[in-house]
């Protein structure tokens, strides 16, 4: 089974990355699952390394390291934040619209937070 999230809001603020990221690390763990993440809008600052939060509180950048599949990053929304790829944690990549639209197509379910 291929899962493929769709985050677009950003890392603080609300829980819905938070959960959706949970989420998929939890599906990744199950047997003969394949998850996908992609980062669009304010949610490509999920993935901003050098992230520093409260002690006791989450760590975006951690969670995304922590997914278990492959996560990309819309390349125009990174532009639009200033963000560069060497900004980018380790484990998640630059990426395209039509990558977005090739892992929809290749997915058995599309979750979007």
């Amino acid at each position: 089974m291929n899962t493929l999230f769709i985050l677009n809001d950003g890392p603080y603020g609300t829980e819905r990355s938070y959960n959706a990221l949970r989420l998929a690390r939890q599906l990744g763990k199950t047997e003969g699952q394949t998850v996908r993440v992609f980062l669009m809008g304010d949610a490509v600052a999920c993935a901003k390394s050098g992230q520093k939060v409260p002690e006791g509180y989450y760590n975006a950048g951690d969670m995304v390291r922590m997914v278990g599949g492959e996560v990309g990053l819309c390349g125009t929304c990174m532009d639009a934040r200033g963000m560069g790829v060497e900004q980018v944690v380790e484990g998640a990549r630059r990426s395209t619209l039509k990558e977005l639209a090739e892992w929809t197509a290749a997915a058995d379910k599309v979750l979007v937070f």
